[in-house]
């Protein structure tokens, strides 16, 4: 029998072997927003608010992926915008230049130890040549452990 036990702390315990079978491959976006270096904040705000995603990698010509734009790096820099009245800043200088990738091979179980324990809201999701495929989100790995515990209520 399955058993759930979720803590804060504590590894999502669902009859492991069967929980480390499902990739995140298979549940990532393959759409998400993606951002260029050299654009303006003010046009990536409004690439943020139109997919309703929280944040999205930024990538170069060659779709390497370089860095990530979050809603709070846009944030910080909409209010010190207000400040100095002025909105010339880019992409490159507001987003977060240390990126924690993801696989697309990792398990969803591993996947949510890391969404639990570093409270990131999504991770880019890259191939072995840093390309981008796409982002995972925590909704997207409660929806991949949704269908898992209801399978396994109806066996």
């Amino acid at each position: 029998m399955t058993t759930l036990t979720l803590h804060s702390h504590q590894l999502l315990m669902l009859g492991e072997q069967s929980m480390e079978s499902l990739k995140v491959v298979d549940y990532i976006n393959k759409h998400p927003v993606r951002f260029k270096p050299n654009m303006p904040v003010a046009e990536a705000v409004e690439l943020l608010l139109a997919s309703k995603q929280s944040g999205g990698p930024v990538i170069d010509d060659k779709g390497k992926l370089i860095g990530f734009l979050s809603e709070q790096d846009c944030l910080m820099q909409m209010l010190e915008s207000t400040y100095y009245r002025q909105q010339v800043a880019s992409v490159y200088e507001i987003m977060s230049h240390e990126v924690h990738p993801v696989n697309p091979n990792d398990s969803i179980l591993e996947l949510t130890q890391r969404f639990i324990k570093e409270r990131y809201k999504l991770y880019p999701v890259i191939n072995d040549n840093g390309e981008l495929l796409g982002t995972i989100n925590r909704s997207n790995i409660l929806y991949a452990i949704d269908i898992h515990l209801k399978d396994g209520f109806k066996q």
